[in-house]
């Protein structure tokens, strides 16, 4: 065979495969709804449910595709919810990869947070996360932007929902993993409390920061399933609604000398949508807690490179270049500094809600970071997502994710506007107490209600 009939073959070959025959197929109509109108639609006709799970059926195969998102999938039988778990989450019956090329475990339980689903929310997926939680890229593609790459180990719990192949999607969250990527994505993405209690059967990065998290298309969406998810055991005494909360923006990340022009006009929309609310915020510091950002990034490095040693031992693999990177930059964090870092540690979270307090505010908010969503990239040998303290840039690169992560607290994400270019979504955070879920998701819901960013251009794949 020459040189032209290998070509023609492998031509031939792609036009006709199966994940490629067809162009140009758009995505379903239904998909476009809010869960809530679904919901309404589903309880005046429950055969509704096995249409769309038809249209489901054609559409998902394309998306997958072009999105490649998922990892593995479970037929379930027309379902009305659709949930997608992180390949670090312990799924029944579903191999748990951990973001690695040749390893697999097929667990004889699943994760503690899926012990309690209702009925209508069906597990159908596992999605795509990067090797062991610390390298670089899952691979996954941004649906509604693009040139954004998606960011995060919670990368495919980010796209599944953008693509319409999830309704929610478990992730889970060290400092930042589903913040960013539902932020780069337009979606909503919900950091919980830290509860080492509520992380049986989830793959450990950095225990004391550990979190599950969740993403939705909107705060609205991930306001309606919340209660069907069974979380009761695992959310504790919830703090109370309230008509109006006390909000303050972060004073330090104010300054523009760290966060960019964009990001500082986001932020402005975001305080005149909460005034219009009845929620005019104030400003607040927290040095204490802001001087840990660094030591978020420390401990989560020296926490990967110490488990490293029992990795080794299980994972009869060859690592990605930029996992080697993050557990070098860890291999460099010293025992003095890793007992002081839990020592400041202990000293915030102990002190964390006298702090909430004595401030009379019951969130703090924030942007996602000082500059707007990064394009997609091509990491060059010897970069990590962990940065180092050397490293140019440090203070921007370090970010704003750390203050929920090393305090415990949960954050919510919400996209307020889109960026000049039209090409990024810009969101905030909201960073709640200790306990805040159903809080978050209420603030969540009346600002997005307000601000009204939300993808609803039609996928076509």
């Amino acid at each position: 065979m020459n040189h032209v009939d290998t070509q023609d073959a492998i031509a031939h070959y792609l036009s006709n495969c199966g994940a490629n025959a067809t162009h140009g197929r758009e995505q379903p109509e239904y998909l476009g709804l809010s869960l809530r109108k679904r919901h309404e639609l589903l309880q005046r006709s429950p055969a509704l449910a096995a249409d769309w799970a038809a249209q489901y059926a054609q559409w998902s195969v394309q998306a997958d595709s072009h999105y490649r998102c998922l990892t593995s999938t479970r037929e379930v039988e027309a379902p009305w919810y659709r949930l997608g778990v992180k390949d670090t989450v312990d799924v029944q019956g579903l191999p748990t990869r951990l973001g690695l090329r040749s390893y697999r475990h097929y667990p004889q339980r699943s994760a503690e947070a899926l012990a309690f689903l209702d009925p209508r929310i069906a597990m159908t997926c596992k999605v795509a996360t990067t090797e062991l939680n610390i390298a670089f890229g899952a691979g996954c593609r941004n649906p509604h932007f693009p040139t954004i790459d998606p960011s995060g180990s919670s990368t495919g719990s980010a796209v599944s929902v953008a693509a319409g192949l999830c309704d929610i999607s478990l992730g889970t969250d060290v400092l930042g993993s589903v913040r960013w990527p539902a932020s780069h994505c337009g979606m909503v993405g919900l950091r919980m409390t830290q509860k080492a209690e509520s992380l049986a059967g989830v793959f450990p990065l950095s225990p004391r920061m550990d979190a599950l998290g969740w993403v939705a298309r909107s705060a609205d969406d991930l306001d309606l399933l919340f209660p069907l998810l069974g979380l009761e055991p695992l959310l504790g005494q919830q703090q109370p609604l309230k008509e109006r909360y006390r909000v303050a923006m972060l004073e330090h990340a104010l300054d523009p000398a760290l966060t960019s022009a964009a990001m500082l006009d986001m932020l402005g929309q975001a305080r005149s949508a909460l005034a219009d609310l009845g929620m005019a915020p104030a400003e607040v510091a927290m040095p204490d807690l802001w001087a840990c950002r660094g030591d978020a990034w420390q401990l989560c490095a020296r926490d990967a490179w110490l488990a490293s040693a029992a990795w080794a031992r299980r994972f009869d693999c060859e690592l990605h270049w930029s996992t080697l990177s993050a557990l070098k930059v860890g291999e460099g964090v010293s025992d003095a500094d890793y007992r002081r870092i839990h020592q400041r540690m202990d000293k915030i979270r102990s002190g964390i809600e006298a702090w909430f307090d004595n401030a009379q505010v019951d969130f703090v908010v924030f942007p996602m970071d000082p500059n707007r969503p990064f394009d997609r990239r091509n990491p060059q040998p010897g970069d990590s997502t962990i940065p180092s303290p050397a490293d140019e840039g440090y203070e921007q690169k370090i970010s704003f994710t750390p203050l929920a992560s090393f305090s415990g607290l949960p954050a919510i994400t919400v996209p307020i506007c889109l960026s000049a270019d039209g090409k990024a979504p810009l969101a905030v955070q909201i960073m709640g107490r200790r306990d805040s879920e159903r809080q978050l998701l209420d603030i969540a819901k009346r600002l997005q209600a307000l601000t009204g960013l939300l993808p609803t251009r039609r996928l076509q794949v």
